[in-house]
C-alpha cells in the first residue's frame, strides 16, 4: 500500500525537475549539466597520464625515484625529404652539420605549403631499433596531458599496432575508441560531423607490426566511423584520408616498414636518430645517475662516475658508438647503478638479469611476420625475432667467444647471418633483419686503424664488433643453453625421438589389445619405439654434461688466471682505462662473462623473462646442467685459485641464484682469500649473499680481505660472512673507530666463532681499540688479536691490561708499531703474565728505551718479578738482553712485507736502534759461534735497510 502512495509523489518530483529545466535558460541549462557530468576530455588526460606514467619493471632497479619527466632527453629528430626517407643514420662523430633540419614532434604538425587547411597531417616518425621510439611516444602523451605540448588538439587517441593486431573482430572506428576508452563513448569529435576531427591527433605506434594493404581491391573505402570493419582497414582509410580526413595522424615504425604507407599519403617523414652527441649522452647519464640519491657522498660518486664516463665518450671510444642508440645508455646507466650503487636494501639484481631485462624491452613479444598481402593464417607460424637473433648473431658471437676473436669481417657477417640459399619468405625476413636489427648488435670497428698501424689503407679490410663487449658473450651463452650448438645429428635425433615417442603412446595402446593375438617376438619391434627416447635422453644430458664442463673449463682458464676480476673488466668496458694505454693488444682476449652468463641464464627469472622472447630453457635441461657443473666446479675447487679466479666464482654463483648449488659448492671451500681485490659494495653483497647460502654449521677456516680497501659501510654488508669464519684478516684496509663497533658486535654475537682477527694497518686509534675491548666479557671463541699500526697509545695499552682478565681464551697479542710507551708496555705484558693463557705479546717497534725492553724481557721471564705469572715470550727487539731473540727473523720479515705502507723514516729509526743493539751485544760475547749468529742477524737488518732507501730513492 506504501508503494502505491510512493508513486505518484514521486513521478510529481520528476515532473517538476523536468519542467524547471524546461523553463531554465540555455546557459544556466550548460552550467548545470556540466556540474552533474565531468568533461570527459580532462577525465581522458587524467586516464592516460596513470596510464603512461607507469614505468616497466626494469626502471625499478634504479632505486624507484624516477619519472618520465626527470630521466627524459629528446633524442635527435631529422625531417626527412620523401626521397631520403630510407637513408642511412650519420656517423655519430660528425663535425659537419646535418643536411636535414633537427625538430621537435610539435613542428612537424605546423601547416605546411603542401598541405591544405581543411585536412588534417599524416606524419610518420620512423628509427632503428632502440633509438627511443616508444619513449618519444610516452613524454609526448604525458606531455599532451600536462598541456605543455601540441594544444591546439583537443583530443589525443593513441593506439598500440601490437593490441589491434590482436583483434579478431571487426569494429567501427568508435568502437575501437569505446573498447580502449570508455569515457569517450559517443564523444562528438568522432562523429564525423562538420570538421570537428580538426582537433583530434590518433597515434598508432609500432606500425611494422601490422599488416596495412593499401590496394583499393583489397582494402575498401570507408568514410562512417560507425562502420565495422577489420582493424587494419579502419587505419588505412584514416591514413586515406577518407575516413575523418580533418584528424591528423602520427605513425611510428622500424625502418623496413617506412615504404608501406604509400608516399602520397604521408605529409610529413622524420626520423629519430638517437644521441648523436657526447653531450646527450651525458645528460641522459646525468639524468639516470645523479639523482639516485639526496646523500651527498652518493651523488660525489654518481657524478665522479659521469666525469670519467664522459672522458671516455670523448675518445670517440667504441662504447661512444653504442651510445648513439639510447637503448645502450639504458645499458650502461643499469650497468654502472649495478657495479656501484648495490646495497642490502634493494632488490636481488643481477648482470644476467639487467642484460636479460635490456633485451626484453627492445625485442619481447616481437615476431618475425610474414610478408604482406599474405594469408593471415600464417601467424602462427611467425617466429621469435630474439630466437631469431640467437640462430645468427649468437652463432656469430658463439664462434668469436670459441676462436677467442671479437672483430668480424663482412665476409663472416654474410657466413653466419646470410647462411645458404633460402625461400622467398626466408630471404625477405633476412632483409628485414639486416635493416631493423643487425645494427643494433653489430657496429664498424671504430679501433682498426689503430690495431693495424703499419698496414697501407688498401689492405685494410672493414670489422665489426659488437656494440657491448659483453652482449658477444651473452649471446654466445644464450646460443650453447638454448642447444643451438648441437650437431645436425643431435638435432635430428630429436626430432626422430619426439615423433617416435609420441607414436609409442597409440602403440602401446593398441598392443595392449592385440597381445592376446600377437607372437612375443613382435613385442621386440615394438620395445624399440621406447628404447629410441630413452636412448636420446642419454645424448641429451650428455650434451648438457658438456654445457657445465665447459662452464667450468671457461672459469678457470690458466691464461686468465691472473687478469682482473670479471666485474673490474665490466667497469673498465664501460669507463675506460685512465693511463698509459698498452702498446700492443692481445688477440687472445678473455671471455671469463661467458660462463657466468650462462650460469645466470638457468635461474628461474631470467628464464621467464627469455620465455617470454620465445627462448625456451627447460627444467630438465638446468637441472642436468646443475647436476653436472657441481662436479666440474668442486673438481677445479680442489686446486688452490688465485684470489681473482676465485671472484669470478663468487660472481657466478651469485649470478646462478641458486642456494642448494652454492652450498654444495662451498662444502668444498675451507679458505677465501681476495688480497689485494678492489672491494666495492657490490663485491661485498655478493661474497655475504654466496655465504648466506651455506647452512649455519658450515664455518671456513680463513677469509683474508686483506688490502681491498674495505669501508665501514662495506663491513655492514660483510657481516653474514664474517659469522661464517674463524680467522678473519682485515690487514691494510681504511677502517676506522667506528668500524670497531661493527666488530664488537660481531665478537658479542653468540653465533660469532671468530678465533683470528686481525686488524693490522687500520686507523682505529685509542677510541676504537676501546669499542673493540668491550667484546671481551662475552666473547668466548677469539684467541688472538693482531691490532698492529692502528695508532694505540698508552691509554689503549693500560686499558687492554685492564680487560684482558676478562676474556679468558686470548692466546697471542700483537700491539707492534703503535705507540705505547714503557709503563704501559710494562704494565701489559704484567697482565699477560697473569692471564691463564696469553703466551706471546707483540711489542717491537713502539717507541721503548733500552731500559724498558730489558725490563720488558726480565718481566716475561717466571720468577724475575714480584708475585706468581707464567712465562710470556715479549717480542721487542731482535734481541732479549744480551741474546738474540729466537723469533728475529718473523719480526724482519714482518718488516719487509709492510715496508712500502708504513713510514719509511720511523721504521728505518727503529733498524738502527736494532744494529746498535745487535753491535753492543756481539761485543760483549766470548762465544765465536754466537758472534757469527750477531753477524747473521745483523745482515738481515742491513738488507732492510737497504730496501727501504732504494724504495725512498725510487719515489
Amino acid at each position: 500500500m506504501s508503494l502505491l502512495h510512493r508513486q505518484p509523489s514521486q513521478l510529481l518530483a520528476v515532473w517538476r525537475w523536468r519542467r524547471r529545466v524546461e523553463v531554465c535558460p540555455p546557459r544556466c541549462r550548460t552550467f548545470c549539466s556540466s556540474l552533474s557530468q565531468p568533461d570527459p576530455i580532462e577525465i581522458h588526460k587524467r586516464k592516460l597520464f596513470l596510464w603512461f606514467s607507469h614505468l616497466p619493471q626494469e626502471e625499478k632497479q634504479f632505486g624507484g625515484f624516477f619519472s618520465p619527466d626527470t630521466m627524459h632527453v629528446d633524442p635527435l629528430i631529422l625531417e626527412r625529404r620523401a626521397e631520403e626517407r630510407a637513408g642511412l643514420l650519420h656517423s655519430p662523430f660528425q663535425t659537419q652539420p646535418p643536411p636535414s633540419p633537427s625538430v621537435n614532434v610539435e613542428q612537424l604538425f605546423e601547416p605546411t605549403n603542401g598541405s591544405g587547411e581543411d585536412g588534417g597531417l599524416n606524419v610518420l616518425l620512423y628509427g632503428a631499433v632502440g633509438t627511443g621510439k616508444s619513449t618519444v611516444v610516452r613524454k609526448l602523451v604525458l606531455d599532451w596531458c600536462a598541456g605543455t605540448t601540441l594544444t591546439h588538439f583537443k583530443l589525443l587517441v593513441p593506439f598500440s599496432c601490437e593490441d589491434l593486431r590482436q583483434l579478431t573482430k571487426v569494429a567501427s572506428l568508435r568502437d575501437l575508441v569505446n573498447r580502449k576508452y570508455l569515457h569517450l563513448r559517443k564523444h562528438p569529435l568522432l562523429s564525423g560531423e562538420g570538421n570537428q576531427a580538426r582537433d583530434v591527433l590518433f597515434l598508432f605506434n609500432g606500425m611494422e607490426k601490422m599488416q596495412l594493404d593499401f590496394r583499393i581491391g583489397s582494402t575498401e573505402l570507408c568514410s562512417d566511423p560507425n562502420e565495422a570493419l577489420a582493424p587494419a582497414v579502419v587505419v588505412v582509410n584514416l591514413l586515406r584520408k577518407y575516413l575523418l580526413p580533418e584528424a591528423s595522424v602520427l605513425v611510428t615504425t622500424r625502418l623496413s616498414a617506412v615504404d608501406r604507407i604509400p608516399q602520397k599519403y604521408v605529409s610529413r617523414y622524420a626520423q629519430i636518430c638517437g644521441f648523436s652527441d657526447p653531450d646527450r649522452q651525458r645528460a641522459y647519464f646525468t639524468s639516470r645517475l645523479l639523482q639516485r640519491s639526496s646523500e651527498t657522498a652518493g651523488k660525489q660518486e654518481a657524478q665522479a662516475l659521469i666525469e670519467l664516463l664522459y672522458l671516455n665518450l670523448q675518445r670517440e671510444s667504441q662504447l661512444a658508438a653504442a651510445c648513439f642508440l639510447p637503448s645502450y645508455c639504458w645499458l650502461t646507466c643499469a650497468t654502472l647503478h649495478f657495479l656501484h650503487f648495490t646495497d642490502i636494501k634493494a632488490p636481488i639484481r643481477t648482470l644476467t638479469g639487467i642484460y636479460t631485462s635490456f633485451l626484453r624491452l627492445n625485442f619481447g613479444g616481437e615476431v618475425l611476420g610474414v610478408g604482406a598481402g599474405t594469408n593471415a593464417s600464417l601467424q602462427e607460424h611467425q617466429s621469435s625475432l630474439m630466437l631469431y637473433v640467437v640462430r645468427t648473431v649468437g652463432k656469430l658471437a658463439f664462434d668469436g667467444v670459441t676462436y677467442k676473436r671479437t672483430s668480424f669481417s663482412e665476409k663472416e657477417l654474410e657466413q653466419w647471418i646470410g647462411g645458404k640459399t633460402k625461400t622467398d619468405e626466408e630471404l625477405r625476413q633476412l632483409a628485414v633483419f639486416r635493416t631493423d636489427v643487425l645494427d643494433f648488435f653489430l657496429a664498424p670497428c671504430l679501433e682498426s686503424s689503430q690495431r693495424f698501424p703499419g698496414e697501407p689503407d688498401e689492405k685494410e679490410e672493414k670489422r665489426y664488433v659488437f656494440a657491448v663487449p659483453a652482449m658477444q658473450e651473452y649471446l654466445a651463452a644464450l646460443y650453447v643453453v638454448l642447444g643451438e650448438n648441437r650437431s645436425a645429428l643431435e638435432k635430428l635425433s630429436k626430432q626422430v625421438s619426439v615423433a617416435i615417442g609420441q607414436a609409442s603412446e597409440d602403440v602401446n595402446a593398441l598392443v595392449g589389445i592385440l597381445s592376446k593375438f600377437i607372437p612375443l617376438r613382435i613385442f621386440a619391434v615394438f620395445n624399440l619405439l621406447k628404447l629410441f627416447p630413452k636412448l636420446y635422453e642419454k645424448i641429451s644430458s650428455r650434451n648438457k654434461g658438456s654445457i657445465a664442463r665447459t662452464m667450468a673449463a671457461e672459469m678457470f682458464r690458466t691464461e686468465d688466471s691472473y687478469n682482473e676480476d670479471v666485474l673490474d673488466q665490466v667497469e673498465q668496458s664501460l669507463l675506460g682505462v685512465h693511463g698509459p694505454q698498452p702498446q700492443q693488444r692481445s688477440e687472445g682476449q678473455p671471455f671469463e662473462l661467458y660462463p657466468i652468463f650462462m650460469g645466470g641464464m638457468l635461474h628461474y627469472g631470467n628464464r621467464a623473462l627469455l620465455q617470454q622472447m620465445g627462448c625456451n630453457i627447460k627444467s630438465t635441461t638446468v637441472a642436468q646442467i646443475t647436476h653436472a657443473l657441481r662436479k666440474y666446479l668442486v673438481r677445479e675447487l680442489s686446486k688452490p685459485q688465485p684470489p681473482e679466479e676465485l671472484m669470478d666464482l663468487l660472481v657466478l654463483l651469485y649470478e646462478f641464484q641458486n642456494p642448494r648449488l652454492t652450498a654444495e659448492v662451498l662444502a668444498s671451500i675451507r679458505t677465501i682469500r681476495l688480497t689485494n681485490i678492489r672491494m666495492t659494495s657490490l663485491k661485498c653483497f655478493v661474497l655475504s649473499s654466496v655465504l648466506s647460502c651455506a647452512p649455519p654449521s658450515y664455518h671456513l677456516e680463513e677469509l683474508d680481505l686483506s688490502s681491498c680497501l674495505l669501508t665501514h659501510d662495506m663491513l655492514q654488508m660483510l657481516w653474514p660472512a664474517f659469522r661464517h669464519t674463524h680467522n678473519l684478516n682485515l690487514q691494510f684496509n681504511s677502517l676506522g673507530p667506528e668500524s670497531c663497533i661493527l666488530l664488537r658486535d660481531l665478537l658479542r654475537d653468540p653465533k660469532s666463532s671468530v678465533r683470528s682477527l686481525q686488524l693490522c694497518d687500520n686507523p682505529l686509534l685509542d677510541s676504537g681499540a676501546r669499542s673493540l675491548l668491550e667484546a671481551l666479557p662475552e666473547n668466548q671463541s677469539l684467541t688472538h688479536l693482531s691490532l698492529m699500526h692502528t695508532g694505540l697509545g698508552d691509554e689503549a695499552a693500560l686499558q687492554l691490561a685492564e680487560r684482558l682478565q676478562q676474556h679468558a681464551g686470548l692466546q697471542e697479542l700483537n700491539v707492534a708499531y703503535n705507540n705505547i710507551g714503557d709503563n704501559a708496555a710494562l704494565a701489559l705484558v704484567d697482565a699477560c703474565r697473569e692471564h691463564p693463557s696469553i703466551h706471546t705479546v707483540h711489542l717491537y717497534l713502539n717507541p721503548l728505551s733500552d731500559v724498558g725492553k730489558q725490563s720488558l724481557y726480565v718481566r716475561g721471564v717466571p720468577g724475575s718479578h714480584a708475585g706468581s705469572g707464567r712465562r710470556v715470550k715479549v717480542l721487542a727487539s731482535v734481541t732479549e738482553g744480551s741474546d738474540i731473540c729466537e723469533d728475529w727473523h718473523p719480526i724482519l720479515s714482518v718488516i719487509r712485507e709492510n715496508a712500502s705502507s708504513w713510514d719509511r723514516r720511523r721504521v728505518e729509526q727503529q733498524l738502527k736502534v736494532f744494529l746498535r743493539d745487535l753491535e753492543c751485544g756481539r761485543q760483549q760475547q766470548q762465544s765465536l759461534w754466537k758472534r757469527l749468529h750477531y753477524r747473521r742477524v745483523e745482515k738481515g737488518v742491513r738488507q732492510t735497510l737497504r730496501l727501504l732507501e732504494g724504495r725512498r730513492a725510487s719515489v
